[in-house]
């Protein structure tokens, strides 16, 4: 399948590990919209950082609706003429809230979750990053965003492993897994073009690319 077959991709994984990066960076290549979740906007996330108990699901909800918002819209584009490059799934939306929410609290977000949810178009492909937690910490530290600098490992290694459980049986669209750990697709064309050589030659729903260092 050529490049020019993919009308919407997404690139998914946990936090730093190079999803935004890399769904910019396929946007700009593919003459494509890039379609970012806004982590800025939730007036929530800062406060949540700080005492997530308190304020988990205030958090979640905000993101919840955010996203479902920016679906609905991709749903209404006319994908014979745009194409898309997203760094999110809602399907991920429910692995936070399982980390985050207390039982009562999940139970009325799943409730709310099933609602709403909209039936959004499938992704042609999906893009899953995956990195060692010791490298997501050094990544986060290296971007430098403050309310991002009490993120534990074990939050994250949580995070990785329920990202992990829900890609082994994801088969709603192709996915691409790499192990981004040594690579540096935005500073390096040769990582890129690696990629984006895989994409092409991807036969079945289901492929790996592993570079190591």
């Amino acid at each position: 399948m050529d490049l020019e077959s993919y009308k919407y991709i997404v690139v998914e994984g946990p936090i730093g590990v190079g999803k935004t990066t890399l769904t910019r960076k396929l946007a700009e290549h593919l003459g494509a919209q890039a379609v970012l979740e806004q982590p800025q906007e939730n007036p929530f996330l800062e406060k949540f950082y700080r005492d997530a108990a308190r304020y988990a699901l205030q958090t979640q909800m905000f993101f919840l609706f955010q996203r479902i918002q920016q679906l609905q819209e991709l749903a209404q584009s006319d994908l014979f003429h745009t194409r898309f490059v997203s760094d999110f799934l809602l399907e991920k939306d429910p692995l936070f809230a399982r980390l985050t929410l207390a039982d009562e609290e999940l139970k009325l977000y799943e409730q709310l979750y099933q609602h709403m949810r909209p039936h959004a178009i499938q992704p042609d492909l999906v893009i899953y990053l995956q990195a060692p937690v010791e490298t997501l910490v050094e990544r986060i530290k290296k971007r430098g965003i403050a309310m991002e600098a009490s993120i534990s490992p074990d939050y994250l290694q949580r995070l990785c492993d329920s990202y992990s459980r829900f890609f082994y049986n994801y088969d709603a669209a192709p996915l691409l897994i790499v192990n981004n750990e040594h690579m540096n697709m935005d500073e390096r064309e040769e990582d890129f073009q690696q990629l984006l050589s895989h994409i092409v030659e991807m036969r079945g729903k289901r492929a790996f690319l592993n570079r190591g260092e």
